[in-house]
């Protein structure tokens, strides 16, 4: 049951639509369930003779006579406004129950509590089968305001106690750093143009994409620009400094033909131009990502800061762990766009459900998340790298996602914990797509039987606690045939086990012979970097022949343009 409470100033504007047809005709037998006097508030939806005018007249008694008082001067936002939904799939409440919802919400937001003679004159409209309106003018019998502080709060609250009550749906408790959702009206703009989603929908994904590409303020709104989305900034009086902005997709447009524009921190709490701040450097750095002689390098960097991510989840510094979930949502972009192949798809479903998990009341220490911020853009510029390194980071994707619906599980952080959890089977989904063929890949290409003897020995030694478990797990084979690989490029087999056994705990893990598969192909080559040092020593490595111009950054790509037309 979803309540989402706003203030007006038109009494008989919001009367007039809570009995009239809807904006589609979606309203069906309009009336009142409720009301602060049933026999004092007229019907326009049962009463013939009642009008919108009259029921305005007499919801608007009290501020009336505030508004003598005042010398004609209206109380401001003196019109409350609680839409209360139930849950899709919940059984219809009866008028009777809907009657039962309102009092209790009204009582429990200040607007009028029970037995309170004085209290604020109230409606509740229903119109569907699945909600009521509550109206109320805030002007209560005394002339005071009610005490409405953190209504919204309240009502949800209230709202959570209903549905036990009522054997309906239990929805997750919010803690108000949601975005906000899209409006009926933006809903219905984006059906009649053919769009899956709104314009505010679709701006949220591109600000967010952009964001995680870019290193300063000013390449945000250019990348922005880049991509046909219209940017308004606004400046401070006396400094001149930008203070806030918004956007407006391509096409979309009012009624007047003007652009819709949508504030930042309107598309979501961490899109404000402060919030932004907070996470891109104040000047442009000198050391761009893209110029890495090893092209393997953004890949491994992503995967070891990641692995990082999760010590931090699992340690009490709450501030540092809410900067890495943040800056995991930015990698989760840029991973999506730099890993080629059909599982695409998925990735990037996974970003977007994270996006819900990637804030909450907890504050972020975004200092603290520096390494993986920096790793995830390095890979935003980096040309594609197919194979094992590619999907040993969707390995390190899956556990993170994991472990974050865990981390706000614990807190009682539970929309974001569910966020976590979709994210986690997309995540889920798209390694196992990617995954597979590589697997089966690198079972054919298994070593001889005496090579795979000698690395079960190198496993009992390495890992003697954990050695019975890898040799039976089916991905052995797997294991077998990475370790002749990380041989040839120059680690020593048994020194190279007893190293990423250790990086975590395998008791949890239902395929330790997997994750050991992966931690391994993310090391490094280790013949390429002697090679590197040598180079780098002797002198004969230049500028011109190690060193290769960035990438075109993934949010930029022709691919990542499509328009909101």
């Amino acid at each position: 049951m979803v309540p989402d409470v706003s203030t007006g100033s038109d009494s008989r504007g919001l009367i007039a639509y809570l009995f009239g047809p809807g904006r589609r005709d979606e309203h069906t037998n309009p009336h009142i369930v409720a009301a602060w006097d049933m026999a004092g508030a007229p019907d326009p939806g049962r009463d013939p003779a009642a009008t919108y005018s009259q029921l305005a007249r007499r919801l608007d008694h009290h501020v009336d006579l505030r508004t003598r008082e005042l010398g004609g001067k209206k109380p401001p936002q003196h019109v409350w406004h609680c839409p209360v939904r139930t849950a899709p799939g919940d059984r219809y409440l009866t008028d009777t129950e809907w009657a039962e919802v309102a009092r209790r919400v009204v009582h429990a937001t200040g607007i009028a509590p029970d037995g309170d003679e004085k209290a604020c004159r109230w409606i509740a409209v229903r119109h569907a089968d699945d909600h009521i309106h509550i109206m109320a003018t805030t002007v209560r019998a005394d002339g005071r305001r009610p005490r409405t502080h953190q209504d919204g709060r309240r009502a949800q609250a209230e709202c959570r106690r209903i549905e036990a009550e009522f054997g309906l749906c239990r929805l997750k408790s919010g803690d108000f750093t949601a975005p906000r959702t899209p409006t009926g009206a933006e809903r219905a703009k984006a059906e009649r143009q053919g769009h899956s989603v709104t314009a505010r929908q679709w701006l949220r994904e591109r600000a967010y994409a952009v964001a995680a590409v870019v290193h300063t303020e000013a390449d945000y709104f250019t990348v922005l620009q880049s991509l046909g989305i219209k940017v308004k900034t606004r400046l401070g009086p006396e400094t001149g400094d930008v203070i806030g902005y918004s956007l407006a997709a391509p096409g979309d447009t009012s009624s007047a033909g003007e652009p819709v524009w949508y504030g930042g921190s309107k598309l979501a709490p961490d899109l404000s131009i402060n919030r932004l701040r907070e996470r891109l450097p104040d000047q442009e750095v000198t050391d761009r990502p893209g110029f890495a002689a090893d092209p393997a390098e953004p890949w491994q960097h992503t995967i070891t800061a990641i692995h990082t991510a999760r010590t931090v989840l699992d340690s009490d510094d709450g501030a540092a762990a809410q900067a890495h979930l943040a800056a995991f949502g930015d990698a989760l972009y840029n991973i999506a766009s730099a890993t080629p192949g059909p599982h695409r798809a998925e990735l990037r479903a996974a970003a977007t459900a994270f996006n819900r998990a990637r804030r909450s009341a907890t504050r972020a220490d975004h200092q603290a998340a520096t390494s993986l911020r920096q790793a995830a853009k390095e890979l935003a510029y980096a040309s594609n790298e197919p194979g094992g390194l590619a999907i040993a980071l969707l390995f390190a994707t899956v556990h993170l996602a994991r472990a974050a619906a865990k981390w706000h599980e614990q807190r009682g952080h539970q929309q974001q914990a569910a966020a976590a959890e979709k994210a986690f089977r997309h995540l889920q989904a798209g390694y196992q797509q990617a995954a597979a063929p590589v697997l089966a890949d690198l079972a054919r290409r298994a070593p001889r039987a005496a090579t795979a003897s000698r690395y079960e020995q190198d496993v009992r030694a390495a890992l003697p606690d954990h050695a019975d478990r890898i040799l039976a797990d089916p991905t052995w084979t797997v294991l077998t045939t990475t370790l002749a690989q990380a041989e040839i490029a120059g680690h020593n087999p048994r020194r190279l086990l007893a190293k990423v056994g250790t990086q975590r705990e395998l008791d949890s893990a239902e395929r330790p012979a997997e994750v050991l598969n992966w931690r391994i192909t993310a090391q490094p080559n280790r013949r390429t970097q002697a090679a590197r040092r040598r180079n780098t020593t002797s002198g004969t490595s230049s500028m011109s022949t190690t060193l290769r111009p960035p990438a075109t950054p993934v949010a930029t790509r022709p691919e990542e343009r499509s328009r909101y037309r």
